[in-house]
């Protein structure tokens, strides 16, 4: 545990060394990288950008999310020049009609979605998923961007609020029980949807009653 530690903490200090003359730049580049190649520990980053610089929070909330966003359009033309194959190998064929129903139905939902998960949530995968299904570019984007606006939002609130140590303990207690946690998430996520509809379609009765009188 010791040795796993100091690998840690070496790590991390040489993450800093690289990211502290980008300064305000330095979480979009990292967050660009971690979305198009390597898996970083992006809530750490952000978390700790977010306690050493509290005036400026929203401003890498944004970035980070902008840099995700960015480095997600590597994995984008990988999969619109031909990665369903790649995503068929890396998913079983009844996982993989699942993604393609949810892209056909909701592609900016299904996306966006994922976007606003911690790790271990296979995002990759759903940026995958997005790109096979040929989903418009442009919503492929403001998805991405605004999923990964609301996940870095909530977490530097809890950063200004508890300190970083407390996002530490968020994150391992999200890898320790994530499945349940995604289930509470996807039934408070359809939750809002039906209830969304059902607004929908009770102002759209109100009018044609109104204009029926």
């Amino acid at each position: 545990m010791k040795t796993i530690k100091h690998i840690l903490a070496r790590y991390t200090g040489f993450l800093w060394a690289l990211l502290k003359p980008l300064g305000v730049w330095g979480v979009f580049a990292i967050s660009a990288i971690d979305a198009a190649f390597l898996g970083l520990p992006m809530d750490v980053v952000v978390a700790t950008y977010v306690y050493q610089d509290r005036a400026r929070f929203l401003l890498y909330v944004i970035m980070a999310s902008a840099g995700s966003a960015v480095g997600s359009i590597v994995i984008y033309l990988i999969g619109y020049k031909g990665g369903e194959e790649l995503l068929r190998k890396r998913i079983s064929p009844e996982r993989f009609e699942k993604f393609h129903q949810a892209f056909d139905k909701h592609p900016f939902w299904s996306l966006m979605f994922p976007a606003m998960l911690p790790p271990p949530t296979p995002f990759k995968l759903f940026v995958l998923a997005a790109a096979v299904s040929e989903m418009q570019f442009g919503h492929f984007l403001l998805a991405i961007f605004s999923g990964r606006c609301v996940r870095f939002l909530v977490l530097a609130i809890l950063t200004l609020e508890f300190g970083p140590g407390f996002v530490q303990g968020a994150i391992r207690l999200f890898h320790t029980h994530s499945y349940w946690i995604l289930i509470a998430a996807v039934v408070g996520v359809a939750a809002w949807l039906v209830a969304r509809r059902m607004r929908v379609r009770a102002r759209a009765s109100i009018a044609e009653n109104a204009e029926g009188n």
